[in-house]
């Protein structure tokens, strides 16, 4: 049996690189991208299996999206997962849903897709 001492130490969340935490984001930014495109398959939680891969993708989203958040700014992290949110699913009913953008909307996610990289790349609020 093993003694307090003799067990291995678990790293705490902030002994985790940088690397792990974009990776947890990364995880979380897919799983609400695939739940937010089998809620729209759900149409309106009127079929059992995609409304079945909403909840269980948001619920994988929201826990990933809590491990970055034990160390990174709140603001930082929850505009990454917009943002990259955002583009992905404004991509996939682009491809997959046949669903057309105007310039308007063109525009607009390429200002977030501005603001992400601006946040990503010069601010000093994130580990880096």
């Amino acid at each position: 049996m093993f003694r307090r001492y003799d067990r291995p130490r678990q790293p705490r969340p902030e002994q985790w690189s940088a690397v792990v935490n974009y990776v947890f984001l990364a995880i979380a930014i897919v799983f609400e991208v695939l739940a937010t495109t089998a809620l729209k398959q759900s149409y309106g939680f009127t079929r059992l299996w995609p409304s079945l891969a909403t909840v269980a993708g948001y619920g994988l989203a929201f826990y990933f999206l809590s491990l970055p958040l034990r160390v990174l700014p709140v603001g930082v992290v929850y505009a990454l997962w917009s943002g990259f949110g955002i583009l992905f699913i404004t991509a996939i009913g682009w491809f997959w849903f046949r669903q057309s953008l105007d310039l308007a909307a063109i525009v607009g996610i390429g200002l977030i897709l501005a603001g992400v990289l601006v946040v990503n790349l010069f601010s000093r609020s994130i580990v880096h």
